[in-house]
């Protein structure tokens, strides 16, 4: 793979120079220096630890060492020094809470669906990119890092939910839902495999992985419009497609497609001991059905017969500035210009094995699956990030549980739709 080095004039080496001795960053002496000293931290508590570092960015434990090399390689070129630490638990919290008290980091690397949340914290600030320096990322990672009309974060990875097929055991590729749920249903009768399909429910329930059956029926959970994003003022659950997806979600049920004891704790891993004819997980189940043994597909989640085409979640992983970082010159720097290159996405992703943001990256990748979960999150809707997110999770997914469990689903879903309302008006 061929990589494309990037470096910074003089003026902009400089400036950072010039802005990480004003910010106390570091000393004289450091900040003059050509040599720029990066420090790897593996796990860290939230308590900050930045030291005389002239950039503190926080990540998590999976995307340290990729996240580090990016950053190195900023440092090394603008003669600053850089820390990386992984936050080992509640990444999201974590920074929300050392940034209100001033002593959290100058980036963070994180989903954007946090964005909501972080805005209405006062926790990032937005970045200083014109369309056109967007212009090489897929439409939905843009569309995802953008909130309230305004680019919070430089997307790097991009995922969505896919099914696995074991072609051992089902060797054809369902142009439906229906088709792989009657090959699958063929292949318990026949004492091939235990499960139809492996998609995760669990006591508790899981919108998430739902969201291709929600979709497909013709249900959503907020309206969406190109121009103004989510309206939390209209919110699907309740209305017909829901109720369509609910009474789909309960047939399913009857026919011991869906149960409950399938959870994301154990679907993957029982698909790849052989015991499930397909699997609806994402790109971070890949490495595992790789080693499991067996031939194996994947292809976007399809729709069911007659409805409409199965639209999962889309997430987005970008960089986002810290509103009270120590050092937000050099944070925007980074951000908008040592991470916003094809060298450092090449590096993100060789690192995270996450499907590329950026196009470019994109058509470099040699790898069918990855490529699979490219087009999956280029055709999905992006995971809801405004703050009324938060009144969905719980409710819908203990209603998709219930009706697993064998609760009536056209009150239960009416019922959900009702409480997630009500959350909805009490946090406004």
């Amino acid at each position: 793979m061929r990589r494309f080095a990037r470096t910074f004039g003089p003026a902009a080496a400089l400036m950072l120079v010039m802005t990480a001795a004003a910010c106390g960053g570091g000393s004289g002496s450091e900040s003059e220096s050509t040599d720029a000293e990066s420090t790897t931290t593996p796990s860290s508590d939230a308590g900050g630890g930045g030291g005389d570092a002239d950039l503190l960015v926080w990540t998590d434990s999976l995307k340290i060492d990729a996240v580090t090399e990016v950053a190195e390689t900023f440092g090394e070129a603008n003669g600053i020094t850089v820390k990386v630490q992984a936050i080992s638990e509640d990444l999201q919290g974590s920074f929300v809470t050392a940034d209100a008290a001033g002593n959290g980091p100058d980036v963070v690397v994180g989903a954007h669906d946090w964005m909501g949340n972080l805005v209405q914290n006062g926790a990032i600030d937005p970045l200083n990119l014109t369309p056109e320096e967007l212009s090489g990322y897929s439409e939905k990672a843009v569309q995802a890092t953008t909130y309230d009309g305004k680019l919070y974060g430089v997307p790097y990875g991009i995922e969505a939910l896919a099914l696995y097929r074991n072609t051992e055991v089902v060797p054809d590729e369902p142009a439906t839902m229906d088709d792989a749920i009657a090959a699958g249903t063929a292949a318990v009768k026949s004492g091939k495999v235990e499960s139809a399909l492996n998609l995760p429910v669990g006591e508790l329930g899981d919108a998430y992985h739902m969201e291709p059956i929600l979709t497909s029926f013709g249900g959503y959970i907020f309206a969406y419009d190109d121009a103004t994003g989510y309206d939390a003022e209209d919110v699907g659950i309740g209305k017909e497609g829901s109720v369509k997806a609910a009474e789909q979600i309960s047939r399913l049920a009857k026919a011991k497609v869906l149960r409950t004891s399938i959870s994301s704790d154990n679907s993957i891993a029982l698909f790849t001991s052989g015991k499930a004819a397909y699997l609806v997980s994402g790109p971070w189940a890949l490495a595992d059905v790789k080693d499991a043994g067996f031939d194996y597909a994947i292809q976007p989640v399809p729709g069911f017969d007659g409805q409409q085409e199965a639209s999962p979640f889309m997430g987005a992983q970008a960089f986002m500035v810290a509103a009270n970082g120590k050092n937000k010159d050099i944070a925007q720097e980074f951000v908008n210009n040592g991470v916003n290159n094809e060298e450092a996405m090449l590096t993100l992703f060789e690192g995270t094995q996450l499907p590329p943001a950026m196009t470019s990256v994109q058509d470099q990748v040699d790898d069918p699956d990855l490529a699979v979960f490219t087009e999956a999150a280029n055709g999905a809707a992006p995971m809801p990030a405004i703050p009324a997110m938060a009144s969905v999770w719980e409710p819908l997914g203990k209603a998709y549980s219930a009706i697993v469990s064998g609760k009536d689903p056209v009150s239960t879903i009416t019922s959900a739709g009702d409480t997630i309302n009500k959350a909805i008006a009490d946090a406004g």
